[in-house]
């Protein structure tokens, strides 16, 4: 089993297969750096296609930018693209996903006002008159 923190590139999307199983596809960014023999500082960035089959309500939470834990199966995979080049990739078969950021900083307050306004309606419907 294999550990990567890394960022969401763009928004997660469900795929229904055939026998109605749903997978949530996303990808992540890890970024890295290191001195070369220059001592020059070098960065360099892995991209992992991930899929996770635990469950499609994830998919709403893994937006853009977000700051993910991923624990899984690394695999590769090499293809020859229609260009005729050879092309490889990195799989990432998700089995936990933990949050450590938020992405858009609207949906982060969206969810807050929702709250608040739930909150709201729940105090405005209280009764002040007390039983005894």
């Amino acid at each position: 089993m294999s550990t990567i923190i890394g960022r969401v590139t763009k928004n997660a999307e469900i795929s229904i297969l055939k026998n109605d199983k749903q997978v949530v596809n996303f990808s992540v960014a890890i970024n890295d750096s290191y001195k070369n023999r220059q001592g020059e500082m070098v960065e360099q960035t892995t991209y992992y296609n991930c899929a996770y089959w635990q469950s499609p309500n994830v998919a709403k939470s893994l937006t853009k930018g977000t700051l993910v834990e991923l624990s899984g199966r690394t695999s590769s995979n090499a293809w020859i693209g229609k260009d005729g080049e050879i092309k490889s990739g990195l799989n990432f078969h998700t089995s936990n996903i933990k949050f450590h950021g938020g992405g858009k900083r609207e949906d982060v307050q969206n969810v807050v006002t929702e709250k608040t306004q739930e909150k709201k309606t729940f105090a405005e419907d209280t009764d002040d008159d007390l039983p005894f």
